[in-house]
């Protein structure tokens, strides 16, 4: 849900609201929503487009839209009234926008910019650009158009912009917008975002201009001279730019990309989405985006041919800015040369001011840790990676890059002098400021949680720094050295990722980034988009189950968590022809292909699976997708598939445990960890087995000295299957330690997947869970599970109706649980209490306790409100508050 969004799909517009109420229990009985096609028409409680009147229902997330059919590129205004569990109406809401997204046909689409991808001789894929690439196909561009507007007021004025691989926009001089590497990363062949804004603010009474500034991104294919992937190559920088004006009589002024438009190259000399950027100041042209700036010397765009793939508005939300940090400490090692610890690992990029002679360079290179001698190093690239800029040596400077970003702690920085260090040869420019921002996705957050554990809250805070570094166009597996979306990444991190971020508007272009991956055969590639081809290394790197399979799990965890089943009726297609390509590499029910458990944290740690079998990961997971598409098919009244995908999850299971069950040990495969998890997990043991398999796997970790050695896929499930067993004490002995970190307070490499605690400590410590018969929250799950010597957890979780608050305390034999219900929503609470015990609620006993009834012996049911709930294991009750 986001409130007044940019642009938005008119055939899915559906609303959503959040109540609020200071009387306990309180609901939604009913609802008027009203859509004005005019600020004065909405402020007068008209809804001249739609007006539901009053109507009897308790829903308010999720509402389809109901009235005439909006006009696309149009803007309305949208508000809406509730009744409370007394039938009293409450006050209208305040007003919100809705901006429709413009039909595509009627953008008239034309790209432009400094050659055509014909003349360029990029390649398709490649590892380094061959010689007869032109310069032009991968140059940083200015583009630039003037135009005038009439002596009539403005009503608005909106702009849509596509810039390949990424731009910025200025009107006037000024930047539109805050978003950085827009538009989102997406297969260009298949899915291309475009942007939205209104720009009405920044438009002058007569002469204005629009400048555009393009970037490479992902777009324009392979590196030179630095750090690279093997990458395709999607063509040239180019732009599609589209400005209605409409004024206030009714008229309008289209501005758009034509061959009128005219270019020239910009003072970025290399910009790599991986090796870095370079900057020579003396190459600006000030006012260039500016109307009085004069272009004459500048040559004329060319048309382009369009990109292949289906324009789209870009309804995720963008990359920003979202943190900046100064430096902690400065180091001077050698002469020349210092190391800018920035004391936060981040992903993005620093912003420098500098002042000193014309043509001086000062020259970046990001680190993540520090070599023996105390420099800063790249571990884990295979070339440079820095951040250039060439002073024009008037004054004091100021300079971001724009178009690339780094994982990094640290900065070295070669030949400069800093104030307030001893070495100050004034031959060298002297650098006077350095901030580093951090970049990753803009999606709201939507979690907080501490405890008495302070290891745990370090956790926590390092597993947060770890999951918004990866948190960009898409979810990263590697954020420096790769920067691609690994599918594995998305579904096993999820539900931790949900309880701590607002991830509904970012899913579905997560899902569709698969769908554009999908294969014709079915596969599902590893990593969507599938910019680099890992083919030609292994055949598993592009094809394994453990990565695939998101393209079945997602959606079913969007609906759990948001309450929206769209992406399940949407991607039943790529869900059941994956499953099928599964089926068609599938010997007798059992896939052999796949990374398997990669990178556990065992004696044999490795990309690829070694302790546990390959085969038993990939079938496992085959399992699941079968079973999830099964259940697709029943919520679609799809019953022939239903019962397809059914018969074909009961046979893998029955293949599965044949292959790999030892009923004599009770153990899977080998018997390691990640060979016992998974069955517990998904399902696959038989009762009479289960509890057996369980005992074999704790026992496993305590062997191992209370560790856990499951790796990138195994984690998830041997946590859960713990915890969801009652065996939360187990997984607080794994994690209870200093293990997991460095001395400088970083996750070890090998251990990214503890971003699958973060689930563990809201799901379990806290207890907050979604409920799987009232998807999206509108009843969920408060289960708290006080273990070893935890005194005290305190989470948080913006659901879809408002703030899920808990905080217990376990204090001298008295458990105190406070919740917070938000209003229109129930929760089922599960307290940690034995049989017998004196429950109080709000200070009176459980059975004179309004808006709570018990489900059963296990279970109260509460209505909204605040609750605090007590009792004691001790008999001495009375004394209780």
């Amino acid at each position: 849900m986001q409130r007044s969004p940019s642009c938005v799909d008119v055939q899915q517009v559906r609303f959503g609201w959040q109540l609020r109420s200071k009387t306990q229990g309180d609901r939604q009985t009913a609802y008027r929503l009203i859509v004005a096609s005019s600020r004065a028409n909405i402020d007068k409680n008209i809804g001249n487009i739609w007006d539901s009147h009053k109507v009897a229902s308790a829903q308010s997330q999720l509402v389809g839209y109901g009235g005439k059919p909006l006009r696309p590129g149009a803007r309305y205004y949208w508000k809406v009234m509730a009744w409370d569990a007394q039938d009293s109406s409450a006050a209208w809401s305040s007003v919100a926008e809705l901006n429709a997204a413009p039909a595509i046909n009627e953008l008239n689409v034309r790209w432009i910019g400094a050659i055509r991808k014909a003349d360029s001789g990029l390649p398709g894929v490649c590892d380094t650009l061959p010689a007869e690439v032109d310069t032009l196909a991968r140059q940083s561009i200015m583009l630039r158009k003037a135009f005038a507007l009439e002596k009539k007021a403005v009503r608005r004025a909106m702009a849509y912009i596509a810039g390949l691989g990424h731009y910025e926009l200025s009107v006037n001089g000024r930047r539109v917008g805050a978003s950085v590497f827009a538009p989102l990363w997406s297969d260009y062949d298949k899915t291309i975002y475009y942007n939205s804004y209104d720009v009405g603010a920044l438009l002058e009474p007569a002469r204005n201009a629009v400048g555009v500034m393009l970037g490479n991104g992902f777009y324009s294919g392979a590196e030179e001279g630095r750090y690279g992937k093997p990458l395709r190559s999607f063509g040239p920088p180019t732009l599609f730019f589209r400005l209605e004006v409409e004024y206030a009589d009714g008229t309008t002024l289209t501005v758009a990309s034509d061959n009128s438009w005219r270019y020239a190259p910009s003072p970025i000399t290399f910009n790599s989405i991986y090796g870095g950027e370079s900057y020579n100041a003396n190459l600006e042209q000030a006012g260039w985006s500016t109307s009085g700036f004069d272009d004459s010397r500048w040559p004329s765009v060319v048309v382009q041919e369009s990109p292949s793939g289906k324009l789209r508005p870009q309804l995720a939300p963008p990359v920003k800015v979202m943190q900046q940090h100064g430096v902690r400490k400065a180091v001077n090692p050698k002469k020349g040369v210092f190391v800018l610890d920035m004391g936060q690992r981040l992903s993005g990029y620093p912003t420098i001011r500098v002042q000193g002679k014309r043509g001086q360079v000062v020259r970046l290179c990001p680190a993540e840790s520090l070599t023996q001698d105390s420099l800063a190093g790249l571990r884990r690239t295979d070339s440079p990676c820095y951040f250039e800029y060439t002073l024009r040596g008037n004054g004091v400077e100021e300079w971001t890059p724009r178009f690339a970003y780094y994982t990094y702690r640290y900065l070295l920085v070669e030949n400069v002098r800093m104030q307030q260090h001893p070495e100050n040869d004034e031959s060298r420019p002297l650098l006077l400021d350095v901030t580093s921002n951090g970049v990753y996705s803009s999606a709201d957050s939507a979690g907080r949680f501490e405890c008495s554990n302070e290891i745990f809250n370090r956790m926590h805070l390092l597993v947060g720094n770890a999951v918004r570094s990866n948190m960009q166009a898409v979810f990263t597996g590697c954020m420096n050295r790769e920067k691609l979306g690994w599918m594995a990444e998305v579904h096993l991190n999820a539900p931790g990722l949900m309880l701590c971020y607002n991830l509904a508007p970012l899913f579905p272009k997560i899902m569709q980034d698969m769908a554009d991956g999908q294969r014709q055969s079915g596969l599902m590639p590893n990593v969507a988009p599938e910019y680099a081809d890992f083919r030609g290394y292994s055949e598993s790197f592009s094809d394994s189950p453990e990565c695939g399979v998101a393209a079945v799990v997602l959606p079913w965890m969007h609906y759990l968590y948001y309450g929206d089943s769209t992406l399940i009726a949407r991607y039943f297609g790529v869900m059941r022809r994956y499953v099928d390509y599964l089926s068609s590499r599938a010997s007798e029910r059992i896939v052999l292909h796949g990374l398997g458990d990669g990178h556990s944290c065992d004696d044999s740690a490795a990309e690829f699976s070694r302790s546990t079998p390959v085969a038993l990961s990939a079938t496992a997971h085959y399992y699941y997708a079968a079973t999830l598409t099964a259940q697709a098919a029943d919520m679609l009244c799809n019953k022939a598939s239903a019962e397809k995908y059914r018969a074909l999850a009961e046979n893998i299971r029955w293949a599965f445990n044949s292959k790999f069950f030892d009923v004599d040990s009770r153990q899977y495969g080998v018997g390691s960890q990640a060979s016992n998890a998974m069955p517990l997990f998904m399902d696959i043991v038989e009762p009479q087995h289960r509890q057996a398999v369980l005992d074999n796997l704790i026992k496993n970790i305590q062997a191992h000295g209370n560790r856990l050695t499951t790796g990138n896929v195994g984690s998830r499930y041997a946590l859960q299957a713990l915890a969801r067993s009652g065996h939360g004490d187990v997984v607080y002995a794994a994690h209870n330690h200093n293990r997991y970190a460095t001395p400088d307070g970083r996750l070890k490499p090998g251990l990214l997947t503890m971003g699958q605690v973060n689930e563990w400590f809201f799901s379990s410590l806290a207890g907050i869970t979604p409920d799987k018969k009232h998807p999206g929250f509108s009843r969920f799950n408060v289960a708290p599970t006080p273990v070893a010597d935890l005194t005290y957890v305190k989470a948080s979780y913006a659901s879809p109706y408002g703030d899920v608050k808990v905080h217990w305390t376990s204090i001298d034999d008295v458990f105190t649980l406070k919740l917070t219900v938000p209003v229109n929503a129930t929760a089922a609470v599960r307290l940690p209490y034995s049989e017998g015990a004196n429950i109080r609620v709000n200070g009176k006993p459980l059975a004179n306790a309004p808006f709570v009834e018990r489900l059963d012996s296990a279970t109260i049911l509460t209505g909204s409100g605040e609750y605090t709930f007590c009792y004691s294991e001790v008999e001495d009750e009375e004394e209780i508050p």
